[in-house]
């Protein structure tokens, strides 16, 4: 009987090693202004000017479409863009002044309209359709009250290096889902808003992506005039494009829909807008402070807590400075609580978040300079009180916008995936981590949204409307789902395993986590503020 020989492992033949192996980089090369090195002053005011164009983006989208449910008019809309413009530049001056000191912009949060939904449900205002700016004005004083003593949380967390502390824990592991979804999930606000006018919206994506990125190539003489300014021309040359085709008659034919979404209504606009105003405080009333409201807005000001946050790494990765300490980042959600009380306070009607669209500007001109914001900052207060110019921009088609944040939305996704160089891909908790957290993140906050749509109310549903927003509200935040599934997952799955330290990345990251030194001085207090006031 013949016995059958084993069969032999299969042989494994080694891969040559590439020629060059890419090398992990802490601080982005490649960038032509950082954080602390200005461009030329006359770059810096087009720079300047360019973010303030960018921040007009969510600051015309969110109140155009609000202020009407709310029982506002054309001038209730004006008055409220023009107070998110002002706010908006007081707090990004503070921001970049005090808190985090990152070049970022200060707009609105997305998340911030669930809320006012929510709030006009509940509003026993909600019958007299007589008196449509009682209504308005009504909800808007629940809504300041609200924002009001939600800041003093955001501010406690912030100030007490609570947030501080628990960002210690994060790895680069955990922040690819937590970055990346800051950006990719705002996909509903990229092409979906472009399709509504096609005719200027897809010529604005191939233009912009000539200019920033073809041409640059093309003509290597004029590279940094393209990438720099890429934004600021193609948007005038679709917007004169526009213009010639709303004076043409192109959108006489069409429906209601088409025409609020491609035609440039500049009579209303700047009709309803006076000529010189200076936002003040309470400029609706007295607040009105509802346990109910307020416990709702802790729910969205968390939520903005968290794509803040995201949005601060983001913007420090592409600002070519070394990763943001923990003790600053608490600084800087302290600082937004500030900026929450102010807005609150002057009855912006929506919460202070990061804006990622500025972000994202950033990483497609690879200039981070905090000077080209601060300057960005002054253009919104001074159009906020000249309303007449101010409007005039403020009337750039919404398609064109969304256009832009097809761009800018990807570059603050892809931010995140930038960290990826730091952890071993190869691990299967790695795998598990990052495949469940951008998956559950993207699935959870859909099934919330469209049970929302299609029932009118969300998936938790009692007496307690504070209570069913509460829950709603954060679970509806792509960001906020994808981040805390990452971060859990991250800190109890195998943590104490072998080689789970150098899977997710924190032989490269622990310097930066545990020490509040800033050799660069990237974010160290101005006016001597840091010996007084130091980051802990």
């Amino acid at each position: 009987m013949e016995i059958e020989e084993a069969a032999a492992p299969p042989q494994v033949h080694p891969v040559p090693p590439p020629q060059a192996v890419p090398t992990v980089v802490v601080q982005l090369p490649n960038v032509a202004f950082d954080l602390t090195h200005p461009p030329p002053w006359a770059d810096a005011i087009l720079l300047g000017f360019q973010h303030y164009i960018i921040a007009l983006g969510s600051t015309i989208l969110i109140p155009s479409t609000l202020v009407p449910f709310m029982g506002g008019g054309n001038e209730e809309k004006a008055k409220v863009i023009q107070t998110m413009l002002f706010v908006g530049g007081i707090n990004t001056m503070t921001q970049t002044f005090f808190g985090t000191r990152l070049s970022t912009v200060i707009g609105t949060s997305y998340s911030s309209a669930l809320t006012v939904f929510s709030i006009i449900v509940a509003s026993p205002t909600s019958n007299m359709m007589d008196h449509r700016e009682k209504i308005f004005e009504n909800t808007m004083c629940r809504f300041q009250g609200a924002m009001i003593a939600a800041s003093v949380v955001q501010m406690a967390i912030g100030f007490s290096g609570l947030w501080g502390k628990m960002t210690r824990f994060l790895s680069p592991l955990s922040l690819v889902p937590l970055v990346s979804l800051s950006g990719f999930g705002l996909y509903k606000f990229g092409f979906p808003e472009v399709a509504k006018c096609m005719k200027i919206g897809l010529p604005q994506i191939i233009i912009l992506g000539v200019f920033s990125q073809y041409l640059p190539r093309i003509l290597p003489g004029q590279r940094h005039v393209f990438e720099r300014f890429g934004v600021m021309f193609s948007v005038m040359i679709v917007w004169t494009y526009a213009i010639l085709l709303d004076v043409a008659g192109a959108y006489n034919n069409t429906t209601t829909h088409t025409q609020s979404s491609c035609r440039i209504d500049l009579v209303n606009t700047v009709g309803a807008t006076p000529w010189f105003r200076v936002p003040y405080p309470f400029p609706w009333g007295i607040p009105t402070f509802d346990a109910g409201y307020i416990f709702t807005m802790m729910g969205v000001s968390f939520v903005a807590l968290v794509e803040s946050t995201g949005a601060f790494i983001a913007v420090s990765r592409y600002a070519g400075a070394t990763p943001i300490p923990p003790p600053i980042l608490g600084r800087g959600v302290g600082w937004q609580g500030i900026g929450t009380l102010i807005c609150g306070l002057f009855g912006s009607g929506v919460a202070p978040s990061v804006s990622l669209e500025n972000a994202g500007l950033i990483g497609m001109t690879a200039v981070g300079s905090r000077r080209v914001v601060q300057i960005a900052a002054g253009f919104m207060i001074f159009f906020s009180c000249l309303g007449k110019f101010g409007a005039i921009f403020a009337a750039i088609p919404t398609s064109i916008i969304a256009a832009l944040n097809c761009f800018f939305f990807a570059y603050v996704g892809s931010a995140g995936l930038t960290y990826l160089q730091f952890c071993n891909l190869n691990s299967f908790r790695s795998k598990v981590i990052l495949g469940f957290s951008i998956f559950m993140g993207l699935s959870i906050p859909e099934y919330f949204q469209e049970y929302t749509q299609h029932k009118g109310f969300g998936p938790v549903h009692t007496r307690l409307t504070w209570f069913n927003n509460l829950i709603n509200v954060p679970l509806s935040s792509r960001t906020l789902v994808a981040g805390m599934l990452a971060f859990v997952l991250d800190i109890s799955l195998y943590r104490n395993a072998e080689n789970a330290r150098n899977d997710r990345g924190m032989q490269w990251w622990a310097n930066f986590m545990s020490s509040t030194d800033d050799p660069q001085e990237f974010y160290r207090l101005p006016f001597g503020l840091q010996q007084i006031f130091p980051a802990t």
